[in-house]
């Protein structure tokens, strides 16, 4: 099937555009490219090849079987660093949905996101913290390590503490951060620092560019106050805009700094949303 649907993919395939090593390998997250995956998986993993990725982070596999998207990684020379995947399919087979990672060649998999009736305010936290911690104690077993991944909502706090801290305390070493530095930013704090903060317990991280109105001279438009109490209305009311990296408001110089100096292993580049940009020329832009 990969012959028969890729092979002028395949062949199209040159070597990557990178002339020199680099210290801090590069992953691109492929919900990034997502309609373009969708539509050709093979010939869209080649062309992040050829931009010069190392890695690739999944969003899906798309009907493909684990062993052939093993190989199709091992053709066009990307590493399969992690996965982005849905937390209610881990809870439903966590061996069999872990497992197929593992298949493919995953260090990491990541808990990408947690619906509302999953998190403080929807009654049944407590439950999540135990079922993730399950869930990473699987992932030991298999040989892969479970991450969380933050949006903008983990910034809220609960007894003084920001319900991300909160998560990370109450794992006890079953899971790691996997910190995106546009939220982190985005409420009102520095992704440098937060990355400093923990030190030894992540090895990937989300770099993630953004742009809004309200920047004034501090940091940018908070999702919280200075008590952590969510503020209202939205960030479509701020101008809020996912963009390539380097063209937003995050200092890169900063958190890749910070990225090295905790021994991050794999720098993951994101955009939610290319916006009027097509999502593989964005992807482009951002390596």
């Amino acid at each position: 099937l990969i012959c028969l649907l890729g092979l002028a993919s395949l062949f199209a395939c040159g070597p990557k555009q990178t002339e020199t090593p680099e210290e801090l390998p590069v992953a691109l997250q492929l919900y990034t490219v997502r309609g373009d995956m969708e539509a050709d998986f093979l010939g869209t993993l080649c062309k992040v090849s050829e931009m010069g990725y190392d890695g690739v982070e999944f969003a899906g596999l798309y009907g493909y079987a684990p062993a052939d998207v093993k190989k199709m990684c091992e053709e066009v020379g990307l590493v399969p660093i992690s996965a982005h995947v849905p937390y209610a399919a881990m809870l439903e087979d966590p061996k069999g949905v872990l497992g197929q990672y593992k298949e493919i060649g995953c260090r990491f998999v990541a808990v990408p996101y947690l619906a509302p009736e999953d998190r403080p305010e929807g009654g049944r936290f407590d439950q999540v913290i135990e079922n993730v911690k399950m869930l990473g104690k699987v992932a030991k077993e298999l040989g892969l390590q479970l991450l969380y991944h933050n949006h903008d909502f983990e910034f809220q706090k609960i007894d003084d503490e920001y319900i991300l801290d909160k998560i990370y305390a109450s794992m006890d070493g079953k899971i790691e951060g996997e910190v995106d530095t546009c939220w982190v930013h985005y409420a009102g704090l520095n992704p440098a620092d937060y990355i400093l903060k923990y030190k030894g317990q992540m090895k990937t991280l989300h770099l993630k560019d953004f742009d809004c109105e309200n920047l004034a001279s501090g940091p940018v438009y908070a999702l919280i106050d200075e008590d952590g109490v969510a503020k209202g209305g939205s960030k479509e009311d701020n101008g809020f805009k996912f963009k390539p990296l380097g063209q937003g408001r995050q200092n890169f110089a900063q958190i890749l700094a910070a990225a090295e100096e905790v021994g991050i292993d794999y720098v993951i580049v994101e955009q939610d949303d290319t916006n009027d940009i097509p999502s593989l020329e964005a992807a482009k832009m951002s390596r």
